[in-house]
């Protein structure tokens, strides 16, 4: 893959030596230049995934640049550096569009971590565009996967909820794919060709949260030069998808209620309120009913917006979906990346079974992706994978594969076979190493068309 491109923006020649050598070192492609007519020049001859400007500048200060620049390339990220740091400033430059905003002498470190967060913003807009482009088609398009009970019924709650304009709130562990299934519930609805907005409610302070969402006049606070409209009037007609809800200050909720109730906002600076007409879905990995009862998260709030609670189970509770799983990351990381079609060799598919994934679907996406990319062979074995997964299995059971040339279908088969064998037949035991519902291995049994012995308990 190729790296990067990074254009830094300062008129100081030692800021700018500086960023090119520390950036150049995390191998990203760095172009520097002193001026923001000059940047625009750069911008409009070769793509650039991260602009870095300063503030203070001749000429054209930095939020003009911000400004023009965010306008013209929409995917273009911003980070804005500055000596001359102001409350004003910084809700300027979030406001025109820039992902972070430092003050100037920073450390090596600090400048790293920030790039490295705006430039993991892009991939989620890479992502989130190429997901848009396949909403409006059919529901099996969308990365939704599994064959598990839970995530079938899951599919079957989107189909359903989809068209009405239920408020949802969405739960699971970090890595489920909430924002996943909130997009589907928005493809399969009325509002597909409407707008679907998402926004962080972790990510932002109390007041530029109550700004992103509703927000507000000229005037009514220091900075605000001129109308901006809220996240509720940008998704009109659409959908407004709030994650980590749970983190949303009291203050807030009782607006959010307010808006929820009485479906109109008002912005800050405002005296009447705001008509709006969009579906609110939202999403939390935390225990909001425990924040309930402690008085973290208003109970009237909660019940406004789980008018329909849907619950995405960890992948440790839905073992049966990885080999599955595996299968399409493993296909997709290889068309990506470019190189030749690989596939999880069946004792390496055995220790991705066997692995809790604290991370999830996520954390299992990366590491099929790194063992595409570091595996020479069509084959991917276990010494690929991370230490952390050889090193994790919960049982003594081996698996010995019959034949290295099997369908996944009947890898499967062959696997629970030889657990459900291991184990003497004990369901219990055997859905602990599969990590399924002991109901699930019946079914299974069922759809291979295996009788199993009158001893299974």
């Amino acid at each position: 893959m190729e790296p990067e491109r990074i254009l830094v923006v300062d008129d100081e020649e030692s800021m700018r030596e500086f960023l090119t050598v520390v950036l150049r070192q995390e191998t990203y492609a760095v172009r520097a230049v002193g001026r923001g007519k000059e940047a625009l020049e750069v911008l409009a001859q070769e793509p650039y995934a991260l602009l870095i400007t300063d503030l203070r500048m001749p000429e054209m200060t930095g939020l003009e640049l911000v400004a023009i620049a965010r306008k013209k390339y929409p995917q273009l990220s911003v980070v804005v550096i500055t000596a001359f740091a102001s409350l004003e400033s910084a809700i300027e430059a979030l406001r025109l569009g820039a992902s972070d905003y430092i003050m100037k002498p920073f450390q090596v470190d600090e400048i790293k971590l920030v790039v490295a967060k705006a430039l993991e913003q892009i991939d989620l807009r890479r992502e989130n565009q190429s997901l848009r482009e396949q909403l409006g088609r059919d529901l099996e398009n969308l990365q939704i996967i599994g064959d598990s009970p839970q995530m079938q019924r899951i599919m079957e709650l989107v189909k359903r909820v989809g068209p009405s304009d239920a408020t949802i709130l969405i739960t699971g562990e970090s890595g489920t794919g909430k924002e996943l299934i909130a997009q589907a519930i928005h493809a399969n609805s009325l509002r597909r060709d409407a707008p679907f907005v998402t926004i962080s409610c972790g990510a932002l302070p109390d007041t530029l949260l109550e700004s992103e969402l509703f927000g507000h006049m000229k005037g009514s606070f220091t900075g605000a030069v001129r109308d901006k409209e809220g996240l509720f009037k940008v998704a009109s007609k659409g959908t407004l998808f709030l994650d980590e809800i749970a983190e949303m200050s009291p203050a807030l909720q009782v607006k959010l209620l307010r808006a929820l109730q009485e479906r109109e906002i008002l912005p800050i600076g405002a005296t009447r309120p705001i008509r709006v007409d969009v579906r609110v879905i939202a999403a939390t990995n935390a225990d909001i009913e425990r924040k309930q009862k402690t008085g973290e998260f208003r109970s009237d709030l909660y019940y406004r917006l789980a008018v329909i609670p849907v619950h995405l189970a960890p992948l440790r509770e839905r073992g049966e979906d990885i080999p599955t799983l595996v299968s399409y990351f493993m296909e997709r990381a290889c068309q990506r990346n470019g190189l030749t079609p690989k596939r999880v060799s069946p004792e390496a598919m055995r220790l991705l079974v066997a692995y809790p994934w604290p991370g999830n679907v996520r954390e299992l996406e990366n590491t099929i992706e790194r063992a595409a990319i570091l595996t020479d062979s069509e084959m991917v074995p276990p010494d690929t994978l991370p230490g952390k997964i050889r090193a994790s299995e919960s049982s003594s059971f081996r698996w010995q594969v019959s034949d290295a040339s099997m369908t996944l279908e009947e890898l499967e088969k062959d696997y629970v076979l030889q657990v459900l064998k291991e184990t003497g037949w004990q369901k219990k035991r055997a859905s602990e190493i599969l990590g399924v519902d002991p109901s699930t291995i019946y079914r299974k049994l069922q759809r291979y068309g295996i009788e199993p012995p009158d001893k299974i308990s």
